[in-house]
């Protein structure tokens, strides 16, 4: 028996990168899927006949709120949230706008809210559940010329204690992983100096690939695996934060 056998989850930000990593390792042990996103999601995950595709915009909280719903009346359940849309870009702290910021954190971390708050309902309604939230090791150390990242990333960490304590006495369980630098199309607007200068910090010597993410999301969707972690924020992050 696969480890998601029976489950239904959803996944925001599936079209690349983490997501659709964490959408095809999903996939492969038994869950049913709904991948949201703006942009197409890859077509051999989407010809899967245990997926279904819902363009959403994560900062519309109609929109957000109308998938949940729709994939609870489909499947008759919601058993797993994975909320990995995100944006990045770069920007010296004297130049950001107010614009800009507000964009990042409408994605990053209203976005994030918004899902756990239209997913939640019917988990807590099936007594079960889980929540995972990308992250990022950034939201805990810091980073130059990303404070309107670092300030969504952290925004997570505290939404995911939060809804932690709330939640799991309900029995659903809210915990975040925070990647450290991963090779995807995510990075793409940093610049090759902040990329070089990164990989140069990490004891790892490499930043990561998204299937080297996924199988935590694995572990914190499972059941026995994930069934003590409460609150927490687990970091696949090449070193780059040893709490």
């Amino acid at each position: 028996m696969s480890r998601l056998d029976g489950q239904v989850a959803v996944i925001t930000g599936a079209s690349s990168g983490i997501g659709a990593a964490i959408a095809r390792s999903f996939a492969k042990e038994g869950a049913t899927l709904a991948l949201l996103d703006v942009a197409p999601i890859p077509a051999d995950l989407a010809a899967l006949d245990t997926v279904s595709t819902h363009a959403v915009d994560v900062t519309d909280s109609d929109s957000v709120k109308d998938a949940m719903a729709a994939v609870a009346g489909r499947h008759g359940q919601l058993d797993i949230l994975v909320s990995a849309a995100g944006i990045l870009d770069e920007a010296p702290f004297l130049e950001l706008t107010p614009e800009r910021f507000d964009k990042t954190l409408a994605v990053d971390l209203r976005g994030v809210f918004l899902a756990a708050r239209w997913a939640a309902p019917y988990m807590v309604e099936a007594g079960k559940g889980r929540i995972i939230k990308i992250a990022s090791q950034l939201g805990i150390k810091g980073g130059t010329n990303l404070a309107h990242y670092v300030a969504a990333k952290a925004g997570v960490i505290g939404l995911t204690k939060a809804l932690a304590l709330e939640l799991a006495p309900r029995g659903v369980l809210v915990n975040a992983i925070a990647p450290g630098p991963i090779v995807t199309p995510l990075i793409e607007g940093l610049s090759p100096e902040w990329k070089e200068n990164k990989a140069a910090e990490l004891p790892l010597g490499r930043f990561g690939r998204p299937e080297e993410v996924a199988p935590t999301a694995l572990l914190l969707a499972s059941s026995p695996d994930g069934d003590l972690y409460v609150g927490q924020t687990l970091g696949p992050n090449s070193g780059d934060v040893m709490p």
